[in-house]
């Protein structure tokens, strides 16, 4: 296959040339002649906005570095995804739309030089304006949406909507391998709508307080395979979605049939995270052999009663994780990204199922062993209109930290702000849960906390440091609860309150 190396066309590695036209040129030789791979060699190259081509292999060999501009205007206004809205966005550092056979690998970097579109972000939590040429054509194409979508996201009243490093949009036969990305200004790695993916042997890095600093984020795609990759972010490391409320039921593409292995996830709000942009439904992912050190969350679902869709056939094994605040989290009262003035989105109270209820149902969670958590145990909080179902853990060990200094944090951000240190599995309006051989040690409190539950079955839970004077496992409001195992028979290794209906032996 043909080779366009970008310095044939101009382009020149000394980090102060702008390189965007020779490397357009080299991208549009390799389309021209029906595909081929253009190359970056070893060097520094300073670039605008790029756009792939089908049958094109962008590559980046040892010792190349593309560093993208900060000015805002090299970035023209494209139709994009943004936090799962189909709308007018800032356009992606590397874009491509409607592509076949297209891939970036080598063991080159790309850095994408966020810190002034972060900047901007933080202005704006501070609650000041920002305006520009941008802004306003941004405003004018969403106009309709503006008009219907009340949000809290940061960005939407402005209209300053930050792109991702990358961004592909339905796209078939996608590669990535082997480069790093880095310092995106938004979201690092965003695909959306696209089908047959292979990620291998990808670093995708941000620092930790990379404003809303995904890592990868699978968006309404098919058929994905994700392995051997490392991740080091801001935000979620590696994040599955399919497009936000009612626009995301409307276009109703799910995430479907995604493999994750081998992976590193350090840092980050959470390793492996499905939602909350979950509103065309997430189903049939395999979560399996990686390690989780010092984020926030390990395995983390969440959504609320805005969104719809589903998430389920979900099957997680073989996870290791250290030092998180919480291991395991499903929420189905997420409180970002909502109308916060509707007043039904965060009622504890029973509320009419509509298609704007969230689904989540059959988890399979299976010899995960997580040490010196910080916060909960885990965290199952569904909706009382919406229990989450059919939700199983086997042979997961979980150690809470001893450090009697702790000061914990919130488990996950559900309606009302919850803040635990060292406490152990929180499950609420949840029917259908199995847990069997799970240990879980606790700095303080229960090993398991059951509220308004139904048909709960716990096969030799335990906990070999009990606290004195508190059970093993509370409950309270728990219909058919089932408790066995060789601790099960002990003293205060049950207490049970309220309502209760209980078989117990």
């Amino acid at each position: 296959m043909a080779i366009y190396n970008i310095t044939a066309f101009g382009a020149v590695g000394d980090g102060a040339t702008d390189n965007s036209v020779a490397i357009a040129a080299a991208i549009e030789a390799c389309g021209a002649s029906g595909g081929g791979t253009v190359v970056i060699p070893a060097g520094t190259y300073v670039t605008g906005r790029i756009e792939l081509r089908s049958y094109m292999t962008l590559e980046l060999e040892a010792g190349a570095l593309l560093v993208f501009h900060t000015d805002f205007e090299k970035y023209p206004v494209v139709p994009t995804r943004w936090s799962g809205y189909e709308c007018y966005g800032i356009s992606p550092l590397i874009y491509g739309r409607g592509l076949k056979q297209v891939a970036i690998k080598g063991q080159g970097i790309i850095d994408g030089q966020g810190q002034a579109w972060w900047q901007v972000n933080r202005q704006l939590r501070k609650g000041e304006t920002v305006e520009n040429a941008l802004t306003r054509e941004i405003s004018a194409k969403n106009a309709v949406l503006r008009e219907t979508v009340k949000s809290n996201i940061v960005e939407w009243e402005s209209q300053f909507l930050r792109p991702p490093l990358l961004q592909l949009i339905d796209c078939e036969q996608v590669s990535l391998e082997g480069v790093t990305m880095q310092n995106s200004p938004f979201w690092n790695t965003h695909l959306v709508y696209c089908k047959d993916v292979h990620v291998h042997g990808v670093k995708i890095k941000n620092p930790s307080d990379t404003p809303n600093g995904d890592g990868l984020d699978i968006d309404s795609c098919m058929n994905v395979r994700i392995s051997d990759s490392f991740f080091d972010v801001g935000d979620d490391c590696l994040c599955i979605k399919s497009g936000i409320d009612e626009d995301g039921r409307r276009v109703g593409k799910p995430s479907e049939n995604i493999v994750i292995t081998n992976c590193t996830m350090l840092r980050g709000h959470g390793g492996v995270v499905l939602g909350s942009e979950m509103a065309g439904g997430i189903r049939n992912v395999v979560i399996t052999g990686c390690i989780f050190l010092g984020t926030d969350r390990g395995i983390r679902m969440k959504t609320n009663r805005a969104r719809g869709g589903y998430i389920k056939n979900i099957l997680v094994s073989n996870i290791y994780m250290e030092d998180v605040f919480c291991p395991l989290t499903i929420n189905s009262f997420y409180r970002h990204g909502v109308d916060e003035s509707n007043p039904l989105i965060s009622s504890p109270d029973a509320v009419a199922v509509t298609e704007s209820t969230p689904v989540i149902e059959h988890v399979r969670i299976h010899q995960v062993t997580a040490k010196r958590c910080r916060a909960s145990a885990g965290f199952i909080y569904g909706l009382p209109e919406m229990p989450i179902r059919d939700v199983q853990l086997s042979h997961v060990h979980i150690e809470m930290t001893t450090d009697p200094g702790e000061q914990g944090d919130e488990p996950d951000m559900v309606r009302e702000k919850l803040i635990m240190a060292g406490d152990g599995m929180l499950c609420k309006h949840v029917e259908g849960m199995e847990l069997h051989h799970v240990r879980i040690e606790t700095r303080q409190g229960p090993a398991l906390r059951l509220e308004d539950v139904r048909d709960i079955e716990v096969n030799d839970l335990k906990m070999k440091q009990p606290h004195p004077e508190t059970p093993v496992i509370a409950a309270i409001r728990a219909a058919d609860l089932f408790v066995s195992g060789r601790q099960s028979a002990q003293s205060r290794y049950l207490q049970i309150e309220n309502e209760t209906v209980s078989s117990h032996k």
